[in-house]
C-alpha cells in the first residue's frame, strides 16, 4: 500500500505500523502517526469504527491480491471436509481470486510486492484492473481488461507476462 500512497502523494513519509488494530490506533493516539490503513472489515468485525474512518475508493487504490478473500486449507485424505467446505465455496469469487492470483505469479510477486488486482465479474465477462508499482512508487504501470470467465486465470497470467516485459527485470528492487 505505501508505494501505492506514495505514487499519488509523494510528499508522504511512510514508515512500518506492525501490532494490533488497537496497538496501531493507540500509535495514533498517541501522535506518533498521523494515520494508518486497515481493513474495513477488521474494523467492523472488532466493532472498532468509531466514524473517523475514511473508506477508500476502489477507483482511488485497488487493493492487495484477494484482499477480502477466505482462503482454508485441510488435509486432502479428510473427503468430510472437502465436501462441507464445497457447499460454502462461492465459484465468482474463486474465479475472481484465481485470476488474481495468477497475475501475481506471474510476476513472481508476494504479499510484500506493490503489485495490487482486482477482479468483478459481469455476465461472461470478468472485468480485470491492476497496478504494479516501483518501491519508492516513482513509476506505476496499470492495465484493464474484459477477460472471458472462462479462461481469466490465464489471460490474467498473461497480462501479468505483459506487465513484467514493460517493466523490466529490477523493477520491484528497492532503490
Amino acid at each position: 500500500r505505501g508505494a501505492l500512497l506514495l505514487a499519488r502523494r509523494p510528499d508522504l513519509r511512510i514508515s512500518t505500523l506492525r501490532g494490533s488494530v488497537q496497538t496501531r490506533l493507540q500509535r495514533i493516539a498517541d501522535g506518533t502517526f498521523d494515520a494508518t490503513l486497515l481493513a474495513r472489515a477488521g474494523l467492523d468485525r472488532l466493532g472498532m469504527d468509531d466514524g473517523t474512518a475514511t473508506p477508500i475508493p476502489v477507483d482511488e487504490m485497488l487493493p492487495a491480491v484477494a484482499q477480502g478473500a477466505i482462503g482454508i486449507e485441510y488435509a486432502l485424505r479428510r473427503d468430510d471436509i472437502g465436501a462441507l467446505l464445497a457447499s460454502v465455496h462461492h465459484v465468482e469469487t474463486g474465479i475472481c481470486v484465481d485470476a488474481e492470483r495468477a497475475f501475481l505469479a506471474s510476476l513472481d510477486g508476494s504479499c510484500r510486492t506493490p503489485i495490487a488486482a482486482h477482479a468483478t465479474i459481469s455476465g461472461d465477462r470478468l472485468d480485470f484492473r491492476s497496478v504494479v508499482a516501483r518501491p519508492d512508487g516513482s513509476e506505476t504501470v496499470r492495465r484493464e481488461a474484459r477477460l472471458s470467465v472462462d479462461e481469466a486465470a490465464a489471460a490474467a497470467a498473461a497480462l501479468g507476462d505483459e506487465v513484467r516485459s514493460v517493466t523490466g527485470p529490477g523493477f520491484f528492487a528497492s532503490p
